[in-house]
């Protein structure tokens, strides 16, 4: 079973999505455990903070070490002494996020999320605890639970048994350097719009073949970095 802890100070937001769907299927099969952590429970009296100011001066505020580090010192007391710990922290200057980081992290029994705020975080938790800096995009959040989810969906639908059809997911697109091609079903014809004939005549050779050029077409179009790593590894 992957165990999932959650360091936030926003725990609500992530129970929201957690407890839903396929996430919270695979915690229902047994296959997923989601923790959750809120910082605000680590922190020191009579303020409670967990953000200051910036050494050096700077805009914006950081969240403070020491509610981070006792929310992580939680985590171990309630883990085997023995126990392998990857400690995600969802950042926009990480490693950009894609599926085969997802299927490195699927693979994992403990995994830690460290969901930061406002400015940033310290750089010392950055230095002692942290494993896997990662970006979801080119872009900024207002927090760390919305990139920690994406990740985590990512990550648990790759479990075997997660989803009812685990061949699905590994037709995706980025499962390889392939798009995936387009999808129809039923009714045959809907407001004028057709189905590909193909699609529908039984013979599975030419089905395939359709699928095949719908996904070069697509990735051409739409990704041509795929594209030419793509024909690199055809040649």
């Amino acid at each position: 079973m992957l165990r999932i802890d959650i360091l936030t100070p926003f725990p609500e937001v992530v129970k929201l999505i957690t407890s839903t769907s396929i996430l919270n299927r695979a915690q229902e099969k047994g296959m997923v455990s989601y923790n959750y952590y809120n910082l605000f429970n680590y922190t020191d009296p009579p303020h409670n903070k967990i953000d200051d100011y910036p050494f050096g001066g700077g805009e914006g505020m950081i969240l403070k070490p020491e509610p981070i580090f006792r929310a992580y010192d939680q985590v171990l007391q309630e883990l085997p002494s023995n126990a392998e710990l990857r400690v995600v922290f969802p950042s926009p200057d990480g490693v950009l996020f894609n599926h085969k980081k997802a299927e490195d992290l699927s693979q994992c029994t403990n995994l830690v999320f460290i969901n930061g705020h406002y400015k940033g975080i310290d750089q010392r938790i950055r230095d002692e605890l942290v494993t896997d800096e990662i970006s979801i995009g080119d872009y900024i959040l207002t927090g760390g639970e919305l990139p920690a989810l994406i990740i985590i969906d990512a990550i648990v639908r790759l479990i075997p048994e997660v989803l009812n059809c685990f061949e699905s997911a590994r037709t995706d697109s980025f499962s390889e350097l392939l798009l995936d091609c387009p999808h129809y079903t039923r009714p045959e014809t809907y407001r004028g719009m057709g189905s590909p004939k193909i699609l529908l005549s039984g013979d599975h050779k030419k089905i395939k073949d359709w699928k095949q050029v719908q996904r070069i077409e697509k990735t051409q179009k739409r990704r041509p970095d795929l594209w030419e790593k793509y024909k690199n590894l055809e040649k």
